[in-house]
């Protein structure tokens, strides 16, 4: 068995041209859906992130705007920036990019932005409904998740989904969405006794590790649907994930690559989320 692609690129792109449409039908109801990307210093990753999340914005009609600031700024003065956005009735859409420096505490920023504005999905309002699986701003990568199965017509409901990882940003919260569709959960992480134990027996299999190609073949079972959302740049330059692709793609009936997996659809349904607040705030349904 050779197992079928799900490719994010693509699938990403086929939504992005929907977006398009659905952002042109807004600007002639005088609606224009805006993002607003606070960049703290100078993480040259966080920088690639954010000129992508600008690039990607662009291509479906979105407008945006970078406020990059010094690593030195206060948390005080950060708070103070986002207060403004909130207030500012031309931005529908505010992100600050993490990991942010040591000096700032991470949740207080998370907390400061308005929930109607919170298109990363990380407000403890926005976590508390998607929880209790109220309509709400899903956090990026789990919905590019749910989005990429549901695209393939994978049966969710029933099935045993088990995760590898427990982060805020993507373990904890696609584990959520899966359980909200009526799939079995159960969560793995580094104190986890007889993984392999427990990861053969998945239906659904989401590795979120951050450790390149540690899943190999003897972790997954037959016709299992892999998700592999790790992304490790490789001594030669070369990006890989968390799953051993080759080994892997013998025996699993579905798979997603690294890269054109799910990193695209990640930016992609943080266009979706800040499309869903401008309508939102401007009461459009």
């Amino acid at each position: 068995m050779t197992a079928k692609l799900i490719n994010g690129k693509e699938l990403s792109k086929e939504l992005k041209q929907e977006m398009k449409k659905e952002v042109l039908d807004l600007k002639e109801k005088g609606l224009n859906p805006h993002l607003t990307v606070i960049l703290v210093g100078d993480n040259p990753a966080s920088k690639s992130y954010v000129s992508g999340k600008k690039k990607a914005s662009q291509e479906v009609g979105i407008s945006s705007e970078i406020i990059h600031l010094e690593e030195s700024i206060s948390e005080k003065e950060l708070l103070e920036v986002i207060h403004k956005l909130n207030d500012d009735k031309r931005v529908h859409g505010i992100l600050v990019q993490l990991p942010l420096p040591d000096h700032i505490v991470e949740q207080h920023v998370i907390e400061a932005i308005r929930p109607e504005k919170d298109v990363d999905g990380f407000h403890p309002v926005n976590i508390g409904r998607m929880m209790t699986n109220q309509d709400t701003f899903l956090p990026c990568t789990p919905y590019g998740i749910i989005t990429m199965l549901k695209s393939k017509q994978i049966s969710i409901a029933g099935k045993h989904a088990v995760i590898i990882g427990r982060s805020n940003i993507v373990g904890k919260p696609v584990g959520q969405l899966l359980l909200n569709e009526h799939s079995t959960v159960t969560y793995c992480h580094s104190r986890t006794e007889n993984l392999k134990e427990l990861t053969t027996q998945a239906d659904i299999l989401v590795v979120a590790i951050g450790k390149p190609r540690v899943i190999t073949s003897d972790y997954v079972k037959k016709g299992a649907v892999v998700i592999d959302v790790g992304i490790n740049r490789l001594e030669d330059g070369s990006l890989t994930g968390d799953v051993d692709f080759e080994s892997v793609s013998d025996k699993a009936s579905y798979i997603t690559p690294v890269p054109r997996g799910v990193g695209p659809m990640t930016i992609t349904m943080l266009l979706k989320n800040t499309i869903k607040a401008a309508k939102g705030l401007a009461h459009i349904d």
